[in-house]
């Protein structure tokens, strides 16, 4: 496959202001199994979309996509960081049940995962008569057997490590990680440029094609560094002149990101692709603190276990099947969309699974059994990482119904807080519901116990 770096028309209108609309309200009936195109960023906070409340930023494309269909309030990763999320999407399974509870690094030394063997999403899409792509950040793994084209993609071309520390030369720690299946390719340009230009091009690969694709399509943006074309930063500054120069940075590559998602819904709808497509949009955790993310009313940032770290903007459209316009507040898990694909596609699952189908919301406006389904189950999530606050250890966490228990790092106490009542987590009430941080502290006690037969290492 060709890939070529080209000048997206939505930008004029991006920069003018005007939103393009992509979604009808009254489309053809799409076929039982439609093409899936997730989009997936990175390290975006809650609040970081004008959709979600942002006033100093504008996201046409990304709003567009939330009012043609279901957007979600109390959607949440596995995670607070990268990998792990990642590996609960793909396998609908707790992280450390993936062997991945913290970050996979290029750095052995600090590398706190191993993707665990199993078949992951795309391999049961292929399984369902699909063709999967990736284009974008993979992160779970460097080498065989944990590279994309090995683990259910047929097309890969992004990157397989964790973060770049140029979003034009595209190096990590000096090294290449930049791939076409396995090819190692040096593409020109801004990563979201040519990830989407990557996108665009397998999406035209496919049209006129009866065979239903997947793309997973995952941005590295805006996660650090806050490099965003020049243009783009300069738009922004003259538009918001009071603004933080850390906060225009983001905002910038923000909005960058945006106009790129335009121009694939564009295209989408050039190859009259769109109307029998569903298509997700989301990050892998919160927003970074010292990047000026913003999470919203949610407390905290990206790596602690406090709302802001967890609680994700999610979306998601599909004509003629989601009615758009919709607002959710039931409590989801980024691992709870692999299990609700099968579903849409007809597959059985045949390995373990600890995400839930929640298909019934997507199409319907549930009955109170079926959302109670949902704030009745316990919601876990974590985090291993090697710096001098962690020391190689965990910290975890666990929601059920309104009650959420967690640690702010591993040496210190469980702190308990309603979110019903306290959605800031501003009142720790550990000291006062004993009976009821007991009984959470026991259930994420039998989960660690449940969780600690998967190794997190390669074993070399």
């Amino acid at each position: 496959m060709k890939y070529r770096l080209f000048l997206p028309v939505v930008l004029v209108l991006m920069l003018t202001g005007v939103s393009v609309l992509f979604f009808s309200h009254t489309p053809p009936a799409p076929p039982a199994k439609p093409n899936i195109v997730f989009i997936i960023a990175d390290d975006l906070g809650w609040g970081d979309l004008s959709s979600y409340g942002a006033t100093d930023l504008k996201t046409p494309h990304i709003d567009s996509l939330m009012r043609a269909g279901l957007r979600f309030t109390h959607f949440y990763a596995n995670s607070p960081v990268c990998s792990p999320s990642r590996a609960a999407l793909l396998s609908g399974q707790w992280p450390e049940r993936m062997g991945v509870p913290g970050v996979i690094r290029d750095v052995a030394s600090d590398s706190w995962g191993y993707l665990a063997p199993g078949p992951l999403l795309p391999t049961y899409l292929q399984k369902a008569g699909y063709h999967t792509a990736l284009m974008g950040k993979w992160h779970l793994g460097l080498e065989t057997p944990n590279t994309p084209n090995e683990r259910g993609f047929q097309e890969f071309y992004g990157f397989l490590g964790d973060m770049m520390d140029d979003y034009y030369t595209k190096l990590r720690n000096n090294h290449h990680f930049m791939r076409h299946n396995r090819q190692t390719i040096d593409p020109p340009g801004h990563a979201t440029d040519v990830f989407t230009d990557g996108a665009v091009t397998y999406l035209n690969s496919r049209k006129g094609n009866a065979k239903p694709f997947f793309l997973y399509l995952a941005y590295n943006a805006p996660h650090n560094p806050l490099q965003p074309p020049a243009e783009w930063l300069e738009w922004v500054q003259k538009r918001e002149p009071n603004i933080d120069p850390t906060r225009a940075k983001l905002v910038a590559l923000i909005e960058h990101m945006d106009a790129n998602i335009g121009r694939l819904l564009a295209t989408l709808k050039a190859n009259r692709q769109l109307e029998n497509t569903l298509i997700v949009f989301t990050s892998d955790n919160g927003g970074w603190g010292p990047g000026k993310a913003n999470n919203g009313p949610h407390r905290a940032f990206k790596g602690t276990m406090y709302e802001g770290g967890i609680l994700i903007p999610a979306g998601v459209a599909w004509a003629g099947h989601i009615q758009p316009g919709r607002i959710s507040d039931e409590p989801l898990q980024l691992s709870d969309w692999m299990p609700t694909f099968l579903e849409i596609t007809g597959q059985k699952i045949t390995t373990p699974i600890d995400g839930k189908s929640f298909l019934t919301l997507l199409t319907h406006n549930s009955r109170n059994e079926e959302v109670a389904v949902f704030r009745q189950r316990p919601l876990f999530f974590i985090r291993r990482e090697g710096t001098d606050t962690f020391k190689g250890l965990t910290t975890q966490a666990v929601r059920l119904g309104d009650w959420k228990l967690l640690q702010a790092n591993p040496f210190s106490p469980y702190e308990l807080y309603n979110l019903k009542d306290d959605p800031k987590e501003a009142t720790n009430l550990a000291g006062q519901e004993k009976a009821k941080a007991n009984e959470l502290t026991l259930l994420l006690m039998n989960h660690i116990q449940q969780s600690g037969s998967v190794p997190w290492q390669s074993g070399k």
